[in-house]
């Protein structure tokens, strides 16, 4: 059901975001950068600004905030260039939460949610192995059942906030033999005996993002930690997709934006043959192409955030948002990189940071190329 989105209560909350970002975050990112991590105790200082799973229901420890407000936070660190951290986010607010809040039990609710909301607890989600990405039904992570408990054995990897996570939610075969109808997820306590990380995966962008390998042997936990029913884990996944991959276009826009506002600011200043670089027809032509680009993606995706909260957004056009969104992200990034000329190539710019962050963003949460198919499968219906 829609909830009312009062626009000046938005524009506040949007003006408090803002604010604590460029104090909490703003000095202290190229640092994190280089060291490839943001500091565990950021989870807290994001929560205190209430700034994590806003739109967790009252009764679970959140504000019950309408889906837009969690928007807001996760474009907000994409506007401003931190792409890595606004993907960490997005993951444990945008995707996490809303798995416990729509599939958990009032037990796991209880336990998990309010601890996400103050950032005591770090969630992620491990679909992704060495040898099955975007095709889920290849997954090869077990987990056997024993009595009042399951023993998990595999691998995970590309697992964001893998190093920082507290919880995370495991998809693994209960039945290796069904194939799709195989699958179950877990709520998996990563202080459990038979847990470890692998190493902090070294990336060409989002550096201050944790990404990792994560490793389950002979993992009991307890049967009490099945997420929803046992089987349908699949169908769950493909359930909560849409929300997942919108909130990526969601970035992609914000994102575009923020590297639109760095170029016109140079190309205002920059002086070329003796006149602005904004005076000369190239760039006043890339800059109208870019800006027509982003328009047009911004509006695309506002209507697609409208259709998720009033419970109409379907996944073809999640996919469609996703797809659209991230392709014209990587476009603009580019575009703009290319106007700054070799300074653009230089890590002094955070230009250059807005090109490298973006390439991910048209793989993870599903490729281009498997959004296209979902989209053509609702048009031209299966090969």
């Amino acid at each position: 059901m829609t909830q009312a989105v009062d626009q000046e209560e938005l524009a506040l909350f949007r003006e408090s975001v803002v604010k604590a970002l460029e104090t909490e975050v703003t000095p202290h990112y190229e640092q994190w950068e280089k060291a490839g991590i943001v500091p565990r105790e950021l989870w807290q200082t994001l929560g205190n600004a209430g700034m994590l799973c806003v739109d967790v229901p009252e009764a679970w420890g959140g504000c019950g905030a309408p889906f837009l407000y969690s928007v807001v936070v996760g474009q907000e660190m994409a506007r401003l260039g931190f792409g890595a951290l606004s993907t960490n986010v997005m993951v444990h607010s945008d995707i996490v939460a809303p798995y416990i809040s729509h599939l958990g039990n009032d037990e796991q609710r209880r336990r998990w949610l309010p601890a996400m909301v103050s950032g005591e607890v770090v969630g992620a989600i491990a679909m992704t192995e060495p040898g099955a990405g975007s095709d889920l039904q290849a997954i090869r992570t077990t987990a056997v059942r024993q009595g009042d408990e399951y023993v998990l054995n595999g691998s995970k990897t590309f697992i964001t906030n893998g190093q920082h996570a507290d919880m995370v939610i495991v998809a693994a075969k209960t039945d290796p033999a069904a194939g799709a109808k195989g699958i179950s997820l877990f709520l998996v306590d990563t202080s459990l005996p038979g847990f470890s990380r692998g190493r902090n995966l070294d990336k060409i962008g989002q550096h201050s993002g944790d990404t990792s390998e994560l490793f389950f042997s002979d993992l009991r936990v307890p049967a009490s930690a099945l997420l929803g029913e046992e089987g349908q884990g699949f169908i769950y996944l493909m359930r909560e997709l849409p929300r997942e991959r919108l909130v990526i276009g969601a970035l992609g826009v914000a994102a575009a934006r923020g590297a639109l506002d760095l170029t016109l600011r140079y190309v205002q200043e920059r002086e070329l043959f003796g006149q602005k670089l904004a005076q000369l027809q190239n760039t006043r032509f890339e800059i109208a192409r870019m800006e027509t680009d982003y328009q047009v993606n911004r509006a695309f995706v506002d209507e697609c955030i409208a259709k998720y909260e009033a419970g109409t957004l379907d996944a073809p056009t999640a996919s469609m948002a996703k797809y659209s969104a991230t392709e014209m992200q990587c476009r603009v990034a580019d575009g703009c990189l290319q106007l700054f000329g070799g300074y653009g190539y230089t890590t002094e710019y955070p230009i250059s940071r807005a090109f490298i962050d973006a390439r991910v963003q048209r793989i993870y949460g599903g490729t281009s190329e498997v959004m296209k198919e979902i989209i053509a499968r609702s048009v031209l219906g299966r090969a």
